[in-house]
């Protein structure tokens, strides 16, 4: 597949990047300032996620990963006026289609993962960052976080993280919400040989700290006016004692 060509668009409140690197789309976009920014949220999207679908193409805007950071900002700005938050929609990693063996194995996060943190770890230097990771994406986070420094992993519609438990994440706070009308709450969390992620982080062994996530479908979290969305971006802005829990 022939490379795409490298756009970059800034601007006092945006920044636009699409990196050539077949065969995966590499789309990293940043909602407010993130020169001035003390709190930055990354948006983390799960599979079939691509240049067509980044922020756009679905019936569910607030599905895509520049929907879901567009509602944390708003939902930051309604709940806290003055608060210097930056949010990320970063796909950057190459996002396996929901219907395939890959979707089942931890290659592509693997490989995502190191992007991620080097990302963190260079351009957000000296920033208070939370992950806010869906799906398969979680798993991209969950081996991104240790040597990263982010303060917060909040994972939503986890297949499983494919990691230790919460003790793992390398410092970073863990925490796990899954809506009631998620289809990803019947599949089995289990892992054989190098097919699954594990156990379900939003059960009680696993050690996270779970938020309530209402009766959010696969493809709600970050649906305006719900009650994940409002507890995303409360640990995104380090208010995480009002955080509703689960």
């Amino acid at each position: 597949m022939p490379s795409r060509a490298l756009a970059v668009v800034t601007a006092a409140t945006l920044t636009y990047v699409l990196v050539p690197a077949p065969p995966g789309d590499r789309i990293i976009k940043v909602y407010g300032d993130l020169r001035t920014a003390e709190h930055v949220a990354v948006v983390v999207p799960g599979s079939d996620t691509t240049a067509a679908t980044f922020d756009g193409g679905r019936a569910k805007p607030y599905s895509t990963p520049g929907g879901g950071a567009r509602a944390v900002l708003a939902e930051a700005r309604a709940l806290a006026p003055g608060a210097r938050l930056a949010v990320v929609a970063w796909l950057g990693y190459d996002s396996p289609a929901t219907v395939s063996l890959a979707v089942l194995t931890g290659g592509a996060a693997e490989r995502g993962a190191s992007d991620l943190r080097r990302y963190v770890t260079e351009t957000l230097r000296g920033k208070r960052v939370s992950l806010l990771c869906h799906s398969y994406g979680s798993v991209v986070c969950a081996k991104a976080a240790p040597g990263s420094g982010v303060a917060d992993v909040a994972v939503v519609g986890s297949p499983g993280l494919g990691v230790s438990p919460a003790a793992g994440m390398g410092g970073a706070r863990l925490w796990a919400g899954s809506g009631g009308g998620d289809w990803m709450r019947k599949v089995p969390k289990t892992r054989i040989g190098p097919l699954g992620f594990g156990p379900d982080p939003v059960g009680p062994a696993f050690g996270a700290r779970t938020f309530a996530a209402g009766a959010a479908g696969h493809s709600d979290y970050f649906a305006p006016g719900g009650v994940s969305l409002r507890n995303l971006t409360l640990i995104a802005l380090g208010r995480t004692g009002e955080v509703t829990r689960g």
